[in-house]
């Protein structure tokens, strides 16, 4: 506990400091440098940022139940002298004269050696004997300490609590007295666990009477809270120092016992000084310290010109506390960040054509929690969750990008409009003519988008002096060549489920674009869950080893030896590959593999 009153001593130094230089000007500074945002790295990759720590209550209005002053009134106290009898002194409060009044303003202006001022209450005569500070931080803070230095002894009892809605509601936060069960039906002393972490204590240990004045209470929110060590993990004890206002209730002053008085250090102007001393409460310094709540997506609050304290918010934020994604950012669901994650929004991709997006949970959970934005209202003549594709009656002109605002032609009158089939071209199919038919291949060309597929006799691989063979020998074909099992498997440096969604011809080369449905097996750098690319040589693809149809699914069996180049990043499938229709029944057979694997059954396949 004493290092938590160090720390709120240099705490309490270095606001006065800030205080001192901000009111002066260095003529030694050098210029200005301006800093790099602190919510991006070198790189402009998003990383958590936080406003500085600060006293949150200095300068900030206190509501008062009690000032002395209004009528002029005088009061007497106990002042403490070292190795002397403590002395007896009295002084004027008048809220009319600067020079004797106590007003709530005091409590959280510039406190220290040489500016010692005080608010004080009334004085206190029978019951009740509450007086409440109520202090409004203006928005949302997380703050770590509530401190109170007296000029008076320390109260015998009081409560702190605090609210989170800007005073509607109040929730206990501390309390302190001799007397815990009968004040606050509270235990005197109560261990802290994660079970009441967000609950409020009673403990007695300020009630000692010395010092008779400049003594400190101050409150630690996170001191002795278990999660306090992983507070990114804590969604209670983030819950736990957020505030919006902080309210002071005094219960019960100090009734001092009887000291040795040697006399008044000054007169009384009111009348004859009394035997005991007047009992109020007086307060020299109150803090709150923390930071503007920001959710680690803002590393500064500013004030609007309504006056409003607002983050500046980043990472594709907004709100007061950066505490939900701007319009359009809804790919992923908002989170707070944390020291390892920036966590920060990301825009939906809608390829352009659509300004508004929402988002899926059910989708984002089936991506892999990698992406649940899903657009709407595509333009363009486009439609799908991305407006990847083109709507009914329109199809796609392979000459544009998809992102181009005219990638979607209309297909024309001509097209049945009952069956809704459209003439095609030669080597097209489809509805509305939107891919190739059997044996034709994707071209760049508008005028013929398929092309038939060569009929290639290569060369046999044995002997480059042979004459050449047909697809047959090329392709060697082995008995049982659609079954799987442990030896096949075993051979492969890779086994994948994969859906075939588009092809075009690159050079030699048929470019397939594939979603990678399930990984059963990766040899080498890790294979994931997505879009991939898969690579065929046009020889290979004439003599259908391997036999690939647009729009199913497949299972691949392949080598590393046969990888793509640089040039092709992706995935190779040759006459070597196993490459097999999908088949639902294969997902029970291939865990099982799966399990032998893992137990050693390769080594012996």
């Amino acid at each position: 506990m004493r290092s938590f009153w160090n720390l709120l001593s240099l705490i309490t130094l270095f606001h006065k400091l800030r205080w001192a230089s901000s009111h002066s000007l260095n003529p030694f500074t050098g210029p200005q440098v301006t800093p790099t945002d602190p919510c991006y790295d070198e790189t402009g990759v998003a990383r958590r940022c936080i406003p500085e720590f600060i006293n949150a209550a200095f300068g900030q209005e206190v509501i008062v139940s009690s000032a002395c002053g209004r009528p002029p009134s005088h009061s007497c106290s106990i002042v403490e002298r070292d190795d002397h009898p403590a002395v007896r002194t009295c002084q004027v409060c008048d809220a009319s004269d600067p020079r004797h009044a106590h007003p709530a303003s005091y409590l959280t202006d510039l406190n220290s050696a040489h500016n010692l001022t005080c608010w004080q209450s009334e004085n206190l005569q029978g019951s009740p004997l509450n007086v409440t500070l109520t202090l409004s931080l203006g928005k949302k803070f997380e703050i770590t300490y509530v401190s109170l230095q007296f000029c008076s002894p320390r109260p015998e009892s009081l409560a702190i609590y605090k609210s989170m809605d800007y005073g509607r509601t109040w929730t206990p936060y501390q309390f302190y007295s001799s007397q815990c069960r009968r004040m606050y039906n509270r235990p005197n002393k109560a261990t802290i666990t994660k079970q009441n972490e967000q609950e409020a204590l009673c403990t007695d240990g300020h009630t000692d009477l010395y010092p008779l004045s400049g003594g400190l209470i101050a409150f630690s929110t996170l001191d002795g809270r278990p999660s306090g060590k992983d507070f990114d993990s804590s969604p209670v004890l983030q819950d736990w120092v957020t505030v919006t206002d902080i309210r002071v209730v005094f219960s019960r002053p100090q009734h001092p016992r009887a000291l040795p008085i040697s006399g008044s250090e000054s007169e009384d102007p009111l009348g004859p000084l009394g035997t005991l001393p007047t009992y109020y409460y007086a307060v020299g310094d109150f803090q709150v310290g923390g930071r503007c709540k920001c959710n680690g997506h803002a590393s500064r609050c500013v004030r609007e010109k309504d006056g409003k304290l607002v983050c500046e918010c980043k990472h594709n934020t907004e709100g007061p506390e950066c505490d939900r994604c701007k319009p359009f950012h809804y790919d992923r669901p908002w989170q707070r960040a944390t020291a390892k994650e920036a966590n920060e929004c990301l825009p939906c991709n809608c390829n352009l054509h659509a300004r508004r997006c929402r988002f899926n949970m059910e989708l984002y959970k089936l991506s892999g929690r990698k992406s649940g934005g899903v657009c709407m209202n595509c333009r363009h003549n486009t439609a799908g969750r991305h407006c990847h594709y083109c709507k009914e009656g329109f199809y796609r002109d392979m000459g544009k990008p998809i992102t181009h605002r005219r990638a979607c032609k209309a297909a024309g009158k001509t097209c049945n409009q009952t069956t809704g089939q459209c003439p095609c071209k030669d080597g097209v199919t489809g509805i509305t003519c939107n891919r190739c038919a059997k044996g034709y291949q994707q071209s760049r060309s508008p005028v013929a988008p398929c092309i038939k597929i060569p009929v290639i006799k290569p060369t046999a691989v044995i002997s480059t002096t042979e004459e050449p063979a047909d697809c047959d020998s090329y392709c060697k074909p082995l008995k049982g060549n659609l079954k799987i099992n442990m030896k096949k498997y075993c051979k492969k440096d890779y086994a994948v489920q994969v859906s075939v969604l588009d092809m075009e011809t690159v050079g030699d080369w048929a470019k397939f674009a594939i979603s990678l449905v399930s990984v059963y097996k990766s040899r080498g750098e890790p294979l994931k869950r997505g879009d991939h690319v898969l690579w065929v040589h046009m020889k290979d693809l004439a003599c259908k080893c391997p036999r690939i149809h647009m729009g199913k699914r497949f299972l691949i069996l392949g080598t590393s030896e046969g990888a793509a180049s640089p040039e092709r990043p992706g995935l190779l499938a040759d006459k070597n590959s196993l490459v097999i229709q999908w088949r639902d029944i294969w997902t029970r057979r291939l865990r099982k593999i799966q399990r032998r694997e893992k137990k050693g059954k390769c080594s012996k396949a």
